[in-house]
């Protein structure tokens, strides 16, 4: 009598997702991968296909600390990654600044008058540091002086956000630019690449690796070794209800695009879906205490508008950050400089323009058509590419892109995650599976880990961050991976 395999089901295929289930499949296990998207895996590191064209959801680079999951990402591509140079830029009142800073090229932008303004913040903010350092403004402008803080720094952040920075925490820039300071960044400018043992500050990275294809190439390829090794991805499937009893989940409901409800049983999930649809969609539903503390959790949403631009190259950068108070526009890519191989015609480049919305705000509803004009009337604006050179154009929306930690976040997970433990067979992983926001890289840890944990193991998921290694659950937790500005409650 043949065997009967252990059953896995993981919902979601982006990167945690995905990487579940490839371990699971690895290790044995019958797999069956369950995504909302009707077309894509890859979640918001899927790479989408418009008239021969490939662009990413943002810019995501392979760059990783960990040689694990540095590995894996070469097993599952061997022979398709690129090294890409790293060329980014602040664009700022009509004039880009190099980023990383460079100081010839910052003073020369700036102007004798503005630069001397900046070295004296600099110098005041370095001797009379304010305290106590709640805010992100106050943070940063504490290593940076107040006046850079307002150029480089506020606009960009309340455009991602949405958010002012005096209400954020100053827990985001500790952790995404740890180590680095105006004084830093000027000695870097100067010297070029630490040497020896020194710590890399990744924000400093001038080179990366990067699929020919774009990210998504990754993920379309570990969807076709899950489904080799037996595994089965659904597609155009969302999850309705997760139905539990006795301390462990039985199965989960679904709902397809075409309205088909079809029910999926198991043995061990993993889910990567929003932490807070998860709550709200177990049945019985969790305590009052834990499903206001879901209802709580807020997200910002994301918007890209692709344009396929006619001509030469309209500038060097993968991406440069937009700065100008003026425009809607947070961040622009031109994914020619990416990996050409994206683009579907010679002569042309495909730009990928970001916005930054609540998924009902004025953004988020407009049509694509007006979505399309709005970014050709920007790059316009902007003097990037006059808007005859566009050619065309399409319009993705990702809702949930960023978890935000808005005030009493960590409190309402931590609620949330004390009464999910109490259900032995359910694992949240990922960046919206834990509320938590991973760079693409730890969310993968988090599903390895779950994969090993199911395997026996006794790995704790929330102690994968940005700087921490991968151990064994320890009695205290570690909390220093916030990658997102958390809302200050006073």
């Amino acid at each position: 009598m043949p065997k009967t395999l252990r059953q896995l089901v993981v919902v979601g295929a982006g990167p945690a997702g995905l990487t579940a289930g490839f371990e699971a499949a690895r290790a044995g296990w019958q797999v069956t991968v369950l995504e909302r998207d009707p077309s894509y895996v890859g979640g918001i590191a899927r790479t989408v296909c418009h008239d021969g064209y490939r662009f990413d959801i943002g810019g995501h680079r392979f760059f990783s600390k960990n040689d694990e999951v540095t590995r894996w990402w070469k097993e599952r591509l061997p022979d398709d990654f690129i090294e890409v140079r790293r060329m980014s830029r602040i664009y700022y009142r009509g004039r880009f600044f190099d980023y990383p800073l460079k100081p010839w090229n910052a003073l020369s932008n700036l102007g004798f008058f503005t630069s001397v303004a900046c070295v004296a913040s600099y110098a005041w903010a370095r001797l009379f540091p304010t305290r106590p350092e709640k805010s992100l403004d106050v943070w940063v402008s504490n290593r940076f002086g107040r006046k850079l803080f307002n150029i480089f720094f506020k606009t960009y952040t309340e455009k991602v956000w949405g958010i002012p920075t005096t209400e954020l925490s100053a827990d985001w820039a500790a952790q995404r630019i740890k180590g680095l300071s105006l004084s830093k960044a000027v000695i870097n400018a100067f010297r070029g690449k630490p040497a020896g043992d020194e710590t890399v500050i990744k924000t400093l990275i001038d080179t990366f690796s990067y699929p020919r294809l774009g990210p998504g190439q990754m993920w379309e390829k570990t969807s076709a070794d899950i489904r080799a090794m037996g595994g089965v991805i659904e597609m155009d499937t969302k999850v309705t209800r997760i139905r539990h009893e006795g301390g462990r989940v039985v199965s989960l409901e679904t709902r397809g695009g075409d309205g088909r409800v079809r029910s999926f049983s198991g043995d061990q999930f993993i889910l990567s879906m929003p932490l807070q649809e998860t709550v709200l969609a177990l049945d019985p539903p969790l305590s009052a205490g834990a499903v206001a503390a879901a209802r709580a959790l807020r997200y910002r949403d994301f918007i890209t508008v692709a344009l396929v631009v006619e001509g030469e190259n309209p500038f060097p950068d993968n991406w440069i950050y937009i700065h100008e108070p003026g425009v809607r526009l947070g961040r622009v890519q031109n994914f020619r400089n990416w990996s050409e191989a994206m683009i579907g015609r010679p002569g042309t480049t495909c730009l990928g323009l970001e916005y930054f919305c609540f998924a009902g705000d004025g953004l988020w509803t407009s049509p694509d058509s007006e979505l399309i004009e709005l970014g050709k009337r920007e790059l316009a604006q902007l003097g990037l590419v006059k808007a005859e050179q566009v050619r065309g154009g399409t319009v993705v929306r990702v809702e949930k892109a960023y978890p935000v930690y808005s005030p009493g976040y960590q409190a309402n997970v931590d609620t949330i995650r004390m009464e999910l433990e109490k259900i032995g067979n359910l694992h949240v992983v990922g960046r919206n599976g834990m509320h938590k926001y991973n760079n693409q890289d730890h969310s993968m840890m988090t599903a390895i880990l779950a994969v090993r944990n199911i395997e026996g193991g006794h790995f704790n998921l929330w102690n994968v961050n940005s700087d921490a290694e991968y151990h064994e659950e320890s009695a205290k937790d570690d909390r220093s991976g916030r990658l997102a500005p958390e809302r200050l409650d006073s």
